[in-house]
């Protein structure tokens, strides 16, 4: 189970990163002057908390510490950003050194704040070309003004996890490619009950797990901003595209009301009970995990998936999709940062780890050699998503000094489109800019 860099998370954790960035301002100053070599007992923190998630972080460790016989690692999981944020305020030997995190989307704020110390000067001095080792889109969510303050550990990428044998009932022969088709599809695999539903080919609202609207305007190949660091939604018609497309699609499928009623019936996202496992939706928009949590669920029908469709005036780029994942920093305030380093530097570049931790959680490698290596377990289901990773228009949500608090004032105008409280698109993206540029000029 993945739950890695998810814009699904509320306003609230996005305030908890905040009080940290303010927490921490200026506790990078401890400097890395520790011997690795020497005996020393490190603090790690992760937020897995499902026993097969925490069984390969184990695994893991235990192949760290063998081959560091001198660095011993306290583990700590299930441990939440509130969490994370209150002990490296108190700081002191129980605060973590090393902090694996799913906010992808507060890099910015953990570099702009140095509560993260950059890491550059370690991948230097330990002769690591990161542009050689990780994905260009992975460098460009993990870092922020040159300042490399985490680094990936496993990413995700979003497609379409669909029913095939809904698809066959539907006369339907292989995946939408471009947005047309994909409404087309949707409508066909709709089947109406009453005034609700027995299937949906799709759950398009916002609120339906995955579908946030930074996911599907990744399709369009958006500038979220321009070159003098403004916000761009307004000039960019992209984002006009994508949500005049989603709101369109929710309108055909039966309109906002009744698809909320419907969605409200649904099970938890990460239980036996999500509606796709349930066959209440034909079409999921997801990330790698979803076709293997669907299977050991006990689906009774065949799994397909592909990449999410493109707008139609995009045919050539189809393949792409919206990329993030979980980041691995070192506390500022950490008086034990070179052997800290030597843990980050082995989970996210040592390629055994890599390959082993992505093969047991079910997630995309992070480095180019994982990627690449004849250990990585290949469904053909996961196939598709190792495929969007590498695609070289696939892109991802841009950091910035707010941290993802600008992706959640475009998520809640997102939100009165879809229900129709929007009628003047352009003018409220422009609203919008107004406002991220002010968070952001706040936050910085």
């Amino acid at each position: 189970m993945p739950r890695t860099g998810r814009l699904t998370t509320t306003a609230t954790v996005i305030a908890a990163i905040s009080v940290l960035a303010t927490a921490c301002t200026g506790q990078s100053g401890t400097g890395a002057d520790d011997d690795p070599a020497k005996d020393v007992t490190l603090n790690f923190w992760h937020g897995w908390s499902a026993p097969s998630e925490t069984k390969a972080i184990e695994e893991n460790i235990a192949r760290f510490e063998k081959a560091h016989p001198n660095i011993k690692v306290q583990v700590t999981g299930n441990m939440t950003d509130d969490k994370i944020n209150q002990a490296l305020r108190a700081g002191g030997d129980k605060a973590p050194d090393a902090v694996a995190s799913f906010t992808t989307d507060s890099v910015g704020k953990f570099c702009n704040s140095r509560a993260f110390a950059d890491l550059n000067p370690f991948l230097k001095k330990s002769g690591v070309d990161k542009a050689k080792v990780f994905p260009k889109t992975l460098l460009e969510y993990t870092q922020f003004n040159g300042n490399q303050c985490t680094l990936p550990l496993l990413h995700d990428a979003y497609g379409l996890v669909y029913n095939k044998t809904a698809f066959a009932a539907a006369g339907i022969t292989e995946p939408p490619r471009t947005w047309s088709q994909f409404t087309e599809v949707a409508q066909k695999l709709t089947k109406p009950k009453g005034e609700s539903y027995e299937q949906v080919g799709l759950m398009p609202t916002y609120h339906g797990y995955e579908t946030a609207p930074m996911r599907l305007a990744a399709q369009w190949s958006p500038s979220y901003f321009s070159a003098d660091g403004t916000s761009n939604l307004a000039k960019d018609p992209a984002f006009a595209k994508m949500l005049t497309a989603q709101k369109d699609l929710v309108d055909k499928l039966g309109g906002y009301e009744k698809l909320e009623r419907f969605r409200n019936t649904f099970g938890d996202e990460w239980s036996a009970e999500h509606p796709f496992h349930t066959g209440q939706v034909a079409m999921q928009i997801d990330g790698e995990w979803r076709a293997s949590m669907a299977k050991e669920a006990g689906v009774p029908f065949e799994i397909g998936t592909a990449p999410l469709p493109v707008p139609d005036d995009q045919a050539a780029d189809y393949g792409k999709g919206y990329l993030s994942g979980t980041i691995m920093g070192i506390a500022a305030g950490s008086k034990k940062q070179n052997a800290a380093w030597e843990l980050v530097k082995y989970m996210t570049t040592d390629t055994e780890a890599v390959v082993a931790f992505a093969n047991a959680i079910h997630n995309v490698p992070s480095t180019l050699a994982a990627l690449e290596s004849p250990n990585l377990q290949v469904s053909p289901e996961f196939k598709t998503f190792l495929d969007i990773a590498r695609h070289p228009k696939s892109s991802t949500t841009p950091a910035q000094a707010d941290g993802g608090t600008y992706q959640l004032t475009f998520q809640d105008f997102a939100y009165g489109v879809e229900k129709g409280d929007v009628t003047d698109i352009p003018a409220g993206l422009a609203r919008t800019d107004r406002q991220i540029d002010t968070d952001i000029a706040k936050a910085e």
